[in-house]
């Protein structure tokens, strides 16, 4: 399991705000049904979400989007932390219950987990200097 921070120019985005719910939902069932309805990182079938996976093309500042993966809801707030941060801030969400999953799923200690974030938001900060394109291309695979 890895954070994977968006760069700031590219927060807010993501496929359900351009798609039709239908067509999200019917991405959401088939990757949740591929994943045989467990998080692809954990094994977990709690409450699962898609996750998008991206790619990050550094010299040309583009996200090119790659696949979808069913994630549980821990998982996926460990993969965008900085927002799990702000969510921890609300009182919403316990931020030390992540990194304890973090721990387990990596099999790491506590050391190992903070060089990973702050590794993970060093290359978010010098990601977040550049305007990001979307490349959303994959979705022609999934037909409307």
């Amino acid at each position: 399991m890895t954070i994977e921070l968006i760069p700031e120019s590219a927060w807010g985005e993501n496929l359900r705000k351009y798609l039709p719910k239908k067509v999200w939902d019917r991405i959401r069932k088939e990757v949740f049904k591929k994943s045989g309805y467990k998080c692809a990182i954990c094994g977990s079938s709690e409450k699962l979400q898609c996750h998008e996976v991206w790619e990050f093309d550094d010299e040309n500042h583009i996200l090119k989007l790659k696949d979808f993966m069913a994630l549980c809801e821990k998982c996926h707030l460990v993969k965008h932390f900085g927002m799990a941060g702000v969510l921890a801030s609300e009182g919403k969400i316990n931020l030390e219950e992540l990194v304890r999953h973090f721990m387990r799923v990596n099999n790491c200690d506590r050391k190992t987990f903070e060089e990973h974030k702050r590794e993970a938001f060093k290359k978010f900060h010098e990601r977040s200097r550049y305007e990001w394109l979307l490349d959303i291309s994959v979705l022609k695979t999934y037909n409307n």
